[in-house]
């Protein structure tokens, strides 16, 4: 979110609603397509006034799924292993003081927070902490700090490298560089100030179409006006490699890549209240990262606000403010079209311009679970708290699939996946980040070998005919 004058926050009512499937356009009192609500829990349940930012993280251990919100006082941890009724483990208290702008991420197993609250640096908290909560809700303590910077907007992981990236911080407002590949020493790095203030940043690793590139560490900033594109492989020595402008800008806020790093999606926060848009996402090319081009624009069906988006396999899951979460179809983005195919609206007082509603969306639970985190800005009547859906496919329980078994397990080279009643059409094995690492066709088969040696050792689900899933591990 842009950072704007608030105005008196009042304190959102105690209210709990669980497993609601959405009927007939609603789940409840709450405007749906597509998607039932597990939970919700408002934030006076967390002893906070506003939700902000979230993030989620799965224990590689047993596959546990814990949900981590930003509040205005601290970041909630709540385990959602039953989604219709988690449990909340406790808050980590801010640093410092409280701030409307929190923003938490995951590396390793630890959550890292910063906070606009003036000398917040960065919180790091040992998630598996999580596992051995004796009377929950408990009040945590910090694991470490880095204290390199004050406030900063937000924080970008780039899990593969282990650098964190504070950004609307110091260096201009750009990025701040931390090695956190030991995550309870974060050593500064320096940081990146040629594109002035940077809102929000994605950085990978780069595969994708442009080979001049392969393998470098590539941020992608969102810098209020423009698209910053750069390589930042050596921390001493940042280099640009281009800027990307759009028409009718406003507040260039947050992107995302699509998984082939071809096409980059962004939102430009103000532009519907400045233009009266309709819901605007600028789609870049970014096939040739010296030169990228705006491919085309997304407008969707309501005239809200965008705010945070991110893409998994081929959907884009963007938090829309006042039109909650939608589900846009973005399969076919290479010939410039993008189609929304469900929603969950937070927000029951309408569809218009503003900042109340839906903050952030995490999709990247293998389970399906779809956390929401919500943000009252000004309408009276509003409770921001917290939200799990779930797509209302995958909520239904296929007794049909319950025959499966797969040995052995674990495995180092092979398993056996041999089913009694159901004829197996499609195979998928996922990381426990929701990374797609292997997808194999089958025609109605019983009996399977499935070649695993190329794996990583570690904890992965595989799903059978994109409906039932098994844990597998691989030795």
């Amino acid at each position: 979110m842009k950072k704007l004058l608030l105005p008196v926050l009042i304190l959102c009512m105690t209210t709990l609603n669980s497993q609601t499937p959405c009927e007939n356009g609603l789940a409840g009192q709450y405007p749906c397509n597509g998607y039932d609500l597990q939970v919700f829990i408002p934030c006076t349940d967390f002893d906070a006034s506003n939700a902000n930012d979230s993030w989620g993280w799965t224990d590689p251990e047993d596959g546990t799924e814990y949900a981590l919100v930003g509040l205005d006082n601290g970041t909630a941890f709540l385990d959602i292993s039953d989604p219709v009724n988690p449990t909340y483990l406790g808050k980590l208290p801010t640093h410092t003081t409280s701030s409307l702008w929190r923003d938490v991420k995951v590396y390793n197993n630890y959550a890292f927070v910063v906070s606009e609250a003036g000398g917040h640096g960065i919180q790091v908290f040992d998630l598996t902490r999580l596992r051995d909560v004796a009377n929950p809700p408990e009040t945590f303590t910090e694991d470490a700090h880095y204290g390199g910077f004050g406030g900063a907007h937000n924080i970008v992981i780039n899990e593969q490298t282990g650098y964190a990236y504070g950004v609307g911080a110091d260096f201009s407002g750009g990025a701040h560089f931390v090695n956190i590949q030991d995550p309870l020493n974060p050593v500064g790095e320096g940081g990146y100030s040629g594109s002035g203030y940077t809102h929000d940043a994605q950085v990978v690793v780069y595969d994708g179409p442009d080979s001049d590139h392969t393998g470098k560490e590539i941020y992608i900033g969102s810098n209020e006006d423009f698209v910053t594109i750069v390589d930042v492989t050596d921390k001493s020595n940042p280099q640009l490699i281009s800027n990307v402008l759009y028409s009718n800008t406003s507040y260039t806020h947050q992107g995302w890549f699509t998984e082939d790093l071809t096409y980059f999606i962004m939102g430009d926060e103000i532009d519907e209240l400045d233009f009266g848009f309709d819901t605007r996402n600028i789609i870049f090319d970014f096939t040739d990262l010296d030169n990228p081009e705006l491919a085309f624009e997304y407008t969707g069906p309501t005239s809200a606000t965008d705010h945070n988006g991110y893409v998994k396999g081929d959907k884009f899951y963007l938090a829309n403010y006042k039109a909650g979460m939608r589900v846009v179809d973005i399969s076919d983005i290479a010939n410039g079209n993008m189609t929304e195919t469900g929603y969950f609206d937070v927000f029951i007082y309408g569809n218009s311009a503003g900042y109340d509603g839906a903050w952030n969306v995490y999709p990247y639970f293998e389970s399906g679970n779809i956390l929401i985190s919500s943000l009252k800005y000004s309408s009276p009547d509003y409770v921001p708290g917290f939200y799990l859906v779930k797509s209302s496919t995958l909520s239904v329980d296929d007794n049909s699939l319950s025959n499966f078994s797969l040995y052995p397990n674990p495995s180092i080279n092979s398993v056996e996946l041999n089913s009694t009643n159901t004829p197996i059409s499609e195979i998928s094995i996922y990381d426990l980040s929701g990374k797609l690492l292997l997808s194999k066709k089958y025609n109605s088969e019983i009996n399977i070998n499935l070649n695993i040696s190329n794996l990583a050792s570690g904890i992965y689900l595989l799903k059978i005919n994109n409906k039932k899933s098994i844990k597998l591990i691989k030795n």
